[in-house]
């Protein structure tokens, strides 16, 4: 019993101490202002310490010992000042290189970006594409596929041009090959090489590698390619309240008129572009290493506009070391791109699996004209050049079977089907008759 009140005694005295040590201003004298037993635990528990008693602690020349007494050979500085100043960057190096990087020996940032990487990154990043997916799962069990409400006429609308659909293949191709190698490469470590081993994880490695940086190219054109083709009509417009405030009809029966692109569609269209242009931004400076810095700057124009005290972010650190610049670049990269994919997700989905009749905007160009008008009401206006009221939801049309079916030119002229409803495109001029196949 006494032996364990002692134990219990030491114990909390131990304790007492560390804490104390271990405080906001720590007694370092009995150190000579290097770290103390507090300071160690601290790191061990992972939390933060603050290292500015030991980055200025590098030596000082002037307190060097003559060179007849003893030591006086070293200098000012002793090896633990020497690696300090190493490790803190304030070290006085000469290099026959004269890269950026050259002078770096030690990059005391990289364990940080190290963590968040295996860490945050991964960890917040598969959650969300994986949330997504199930959240598109539930949807479609809930609202199953939307189908066009009337009935098909058979005729069909050119929606989109060759090139620009060769514009949004080369796009959205690039976009998938490049997310699964960049997820190849983020989570390779920690789930392919249990699964797989290491000879097979570095073959795919070393490749994906090689499709990341060169596929890159090919996503940027075409990021180029379906700006200049698509902004001027990716402009927002008044129909597009009533439509966000609708929600596209994709809860209801009927569909508010949009033009060719809907609200829906320019948020997808714009979120592309910004976060496109960002994520080609940050990958340059990645294939270009230390020539393209962006972070240092960016932290000092936040720092001048007062947003890092105003998001609690603080004063942000405006020197950065030239491998600090790469390690945010790479972390907002991973970060951009994730956030992207998540909504690339939802278009794929919507695109697809999700509405009956989209697909073959992107595939052959050509659209089932009711779905058209029930999706694009405005534009089937514009392109037809009609004149009818749209101001509500696009039903079905009524069908008379006394009359003969009428096809409507882009003058807006008619002309009655001796037989079989004729094609219509965007560009035509005049409708003809067909005879029925």
């Amino acid at each position: 019993m006494l032996r364990a009140m002692i134990a219990l005694i030491l114990t909390l005295s131990f304790l007492s101490t560390a804490n104390a040590q271990g405080g906001d201003t720590p007694d370092r004298s009995a150190t000579g202002g290097a770290q103390t037993l507090g300071d160690i635990m601290t790191r061990q528990r992972g939390e933060d310490v603050d290292n500015s008693f030991r980055s200025g602690a590098t030596g000082d020349a002037s307190r060097a010992a003559v060179i007849s007494n003893q030591l006086g050979t070293l200098g000012g500085n002793s090896d633990p000042e020497l690696w300090r100043a190493l490790r803190f960057g304030s070290a006085d190096i000469t290099a026959s290189n004269t890269g950026p990087a050259a002078t770096v020996l030690i990059q005391d940032g990289g364990m940080g970006w190290l963590k968040f990487r295996e860490g945050p990154l991964t960890t917040y990043g598969g959650a969300l594409l994986m949330g997504v997916i199930a959240l598109l799962a539930a949807f479609f069990m809930y609202r199953g596929r939307i189908k066009i409400d009337g009935e098909k006429t058979g005729r069909k609308i050119t929606r989109f041009k060759a090139i620009e659909r060769f514009g949004h293949w080369l796009l959205s191709g690039s976009f998938i090959l490049l997310g699964l190698t960049g997820l190849i490469s983020l989570f390779g470590r920690k789930f392919l090489i249990p699964t797989f081993g290491h000879e097979a994880f570095s073959f795919l490695a070393v490749g994906s590698k090689w499709v990341h940086n060169n596929v890159s190219w090919a996503f940027m054109v075409a990021l180029v390619m379906i700006f200049v083709m698509w902004v001027a009509e990716n402009i927002p417009h008044r129909t597009d309240i009533n439509w966000l405030r609708k929600g596209g009809g994709i809860f209801s029966k009927g569909h508010p008129p949009a033009k060719k692109f809907n609200a829906g569609q320019k948020i997808i269209f714009w979120s592309v572009i910004v976060l496109g242009v960002s994520i080609s931004v940050s990958g340059l400076s990645l294939l270009f290493p230390f020539e393209i810095n962006m972070f240092a700057a960016t932290f000092a124009k936040i720092n001048a506009t007062g947003i890092g005290d105003l998001l609690g972010f603080g004063e942000l650190r405006e020197a950065l070391a030239p491998h600090e610049e790469m390690q945010y670049a790479q972390l907002w990269h991973a970060v951009v791109s994730f956030v992207l994919m998540a909504i690339i997700l939802a278009h794929i989905y919507i695109g697809t699996l999700g509405m009956e009749g989209a697909y073959d905007a992107m595939g052959s160009g050509d659209v089932e004209e009711q779905w058209a008008r029930e999706h694009h009401s405005l534009w089937v206006e514009e392109v037809l050049g009609e004149t009818t009221n749209v101001s509500e939801p696009l039903k079905a049309p009524a069908v008379k079977a006394a009359k003969a079916p009428v096809t409507k030119t882009a003058k807006g002229t008619s002309a009655k089907a001796a037989k079989a409803p004729a094609t219509k495109t965007a560009k035509s001029t005049s409708a003809k008759a067909a005879k029925a196949p």
